[in-house]
């Protein structure tokens, strides 16, 4: 009955197709039925996407008759021309764009028709295309744009650093900012020091491919050298005696970033004892903060100590400063987390997280009256009950976290709006055929980017009201957490299956506020979630937890097919958080982690100094993980007070996490 509920402004696209694709302003005004061609085109559908991902030309083109007239047709187009792009004429690709003059897929297909302009080198038909494209959101087509803007004169400040930032923002290799730097360090608008510090980040994440263009770049009689040190970078470093050139220096910091990944006390040790006195003070400080950082991965207690070696936190990047930021918090150098804080770009620190950690460190060590006027300012810029640091802030304040006033109610017009959208639509039929990741794509583009700024806020609002009536919670709630001053937390904290999870929560001791705000992070109530890794249904849950958990809970009678059932899902999800809590003294942040990343790695994170939880959550070393308790425990605060009308606490929710008490129980080690 769900996906007859949307077919209604699409009913008559099957009719109209035959000779050209309706505007979308036609179709929201289509009202009917859906036929029997359109229901039978799904399987047509869905096989094409498979078709498409395993890239079947030829299937894709024996297909894409079956859908023409469907609600989908611009999604079976797409495919099927996109599949061959690279063989595509001009007259094919225009007559697309205009068939499909509106959708995301016209977009979408701009999008890599002007990937591939770039990369052909083709400015002029690409300056003629990227005007007309809409999303705007790719990087690697921003450097392209950039490139050409300013090809006969010097390139802007400005445009400089869009590149640079686009570039560094990349991990993977990428024809497009890659090209962009090539041409600006040409002209001597880019220094060295660009393109090396490029390479350094590309080494420390793994991604040695993007390293070997960065090098290229400046130094390509190098790139024997940057392989050797790729594939062994202890030997490497061994095997040279001195660094007499800026190239050799800057080889023997990726040497020493790669060697830090794996052990960076050996990076230290080498670092100290032979290779420090030969690098700049700036390449010494770079990599005396890549080594804290791996140092601070593995909670080592040396960590604070190589991040002491870094003279100049100038010289390092928000990432670095991070980290030694985080590296203080444990270490409860407060001096040291407000100094590497303020090296911070602008950017870096309006986080809410740096926000919150100055203001913190501001008020640590007898304040004066000034820096106490300046915490409270930057606890106010963020306190809301929006996320992890603005709760905190404004728990700081002395207030609790309370349901907002919700805002004024949708009309009957503004919901009609949302329910005649054909790109909702057209979303939302994908969904319900199977097509999530596709109709997801195209829902966001609908909210977010067909617009310039994506859809006022009570558009947003009736967009979110359109997908929870559909009980398509994910759509409901990302949607719905795009306004900023009209906040819908019915929309934003939805309940579904409320029966089932505050029974079962209150059956074995669990708070349902907490099971509802793991849920939400997990898998955003989609019945079929499945995770790359195979966790399973509402709460994620691994087969082989979930067979140890039935086990243990005495479900006798189950079945691996009985993962993604509701009911089933819930009480295994339920037992083995209870298990997990239970084996953390009721610790909910230890035992999110432990949902997240298994039990073995928080037992080993708790080790060390007894920390206030959110200094603990902090240097969590899986950016996951890390972000997963932070949402998970933010959330459970925010379904507490939706479940009791009551004001409440997420600092009463996180306590303190240290090494195990001697009172308390042994763990248990068969906890998978």
């Amino acid at each position: 009955m769900q996906l007859l509920k949307i077919l209604t402004p699409l009913a008559a696209c099957a009719a109209l197709a035959a000779t050209a694709f309706p505007s979308l302003a036609q179709q929201a005004t289509l009202a009917a039925t859906p036929s029997a061609a359109q229901i039978q085109g799904d399987a047509a559908l869905v096989e094409m996407q498979q078709a498409f991902r395993k890239s079947d030309r030829k299937r894709l083109t024996a297909l894409l008759p079956e859908a023409r007239g469907h609600a989908l047709e611009p999604w079976a187009a797409y495919w099927e021309l996109r599949a061959r792009l690279d063989e595509a004429s001009d007259a094919e690709v225009s007559a697309f764009l205009q068939r499909y003059a509106g959708s995301y897929q016209e977009d979408r297909l701009r999008n890599d028709w002007l990937l591939l302009l770039g990369q052909r080198r083709d400015w002029k038909r690409f300056a003629d295309q990227h005007p007309h494209y809409r999303m705007s959101d790719d990087r690697e087509v921003q450097c392209y744009a950039l490139t050409i803007e300013h090809m006969s004169a010097p390139m802007p400040a400005a445009a400089i650093e869009q590149v640079r930032s686009n570039w560094y923002g990349q991990r993977n290799a990428d024809d497009g900012c890659t090209h962009a730097a090539s041409e600006l360090f040409a002209t001597r608008q880019l220094a060295p020091l660009d393109v090396w510090r490029k390479a350094r980040l590309a080494v420390e994440a793994n991604r040695m491919r993007a390293a070997r263009d960065a090098v290229t770049i400046v130094a390509p009689e190098a790139l024997a050298q940057v392989a050797e040190l790729g594939s062994n970078p202890q030997k490497f470093l061994r095997s040279r005696a001195t660094a007499p050139t800026r190239q050799r220096q800057e080889l023997m910091v990726l040497g020493l970033i790669r060697l830090a990944s794996s052990d960076p006390d050996s990076a230290a040790e080498m670092l100290e004892n032979k290779w420090g006195v030969q690098l700049t003070p700036e390449e010494r400080n770079w990599t005396w903060g890549a080594i804290g950082k791996q140092a601070a991965f593995r909670l080592s207690p040396a960590a604070m100590g190589y991040f002491n070696k870094v003279a100049k936190d100038h010289d390092l990047n928000d990432d670095l400063l991070g980290w030694k930021a985080r590296t203080a918090l444990r270490a409860g150098d407060w001096k040291a987390v407000h100094k590497a804080i303020d090296a911070m770009s602008a950017q870096g620190r309006s986080d809410s997280t740096w926000v919150y950690w100055k203001a913190r460190a501001l008020l640590k060590n007898q304040p004066n009256e000034a820096q106490r006027a300046q915490a409270q300012q930057l606890l106010q810029s963020i306190a809301s009950t929006r996320g992890f640091y603005e709760q905190l802030a404004l728990e700081d304040l002395g207030q609790h976290i309370t349901v907002p006033p919700a805002p004024a109610p949708l009309t009957a017009q503004e919901k009609a709006q949302a329910s005649a959208n054909i790109a909702l639509n057209r979303a939302l039929y994908a969904i319900f055929i199977g097509l999530r990741s596709e109709g997801v794509r195209e829902w966001n583009y609908a909210t977010n980017l067909h617009s310039p700024g994506g859809m006022a806020e009570r558009d947003l609002l009736a967009a979110a009201d359109f997908a929870c009536q559909r009980e398509v919670w994910d759509r409901c709630i990302n949607t719905s957490e795009r306004t900023t001053t009209l906040v819908d937390y019915a929309q934003r904290f939805p309940m579904p299956f409320q029966n089932s999870v505050v029974a079962r929560s209150q059956a074995i001791g669990l708070d349902p506020a907490y099971v509802y705000g793991l849920i939400r992070q997990e898998s955003r109530f989609i019945m079929d979630a499945r995770s790359g890794v195979g966790a399973s249904g509402l709460m994620q849950v691994m087969p082989a937890t979930a067979r140890w958990t039935a086990k243990k809970i005495g479900l006798n009678s189950f079945t691996p097919a009985q993962i993604n059932e509701r009911d089933t899902n819930i009480t295994i999800g339920t037992a083995y958080l209870k298990l997990a809590l239970d084996d953390f003294a009721g610790s909910m942040p230890m035992a999110a982690a432990a949902y997240n990343a298994g039990p073995g790695r928080p037992r080993k994170w708790r080790e060390g100094p007894v920390l206030d939880a959110a200094i603990w959550a902090e240097n969590v070393p899986f950016s996951e993980t890390r972000d997963y308790v932070k949402k998970v425990l933010s959330n459970t605060t925010n379904y507490a007070a939706v479940l009791t009308g009551q004001p409440q606490s997420l600092k009463s929710r996180l306590g303190l996490v240290g090494p195990r008490d001697a009172v308390e129980p042994e763990s248990n080690k068969d906890l998978p």
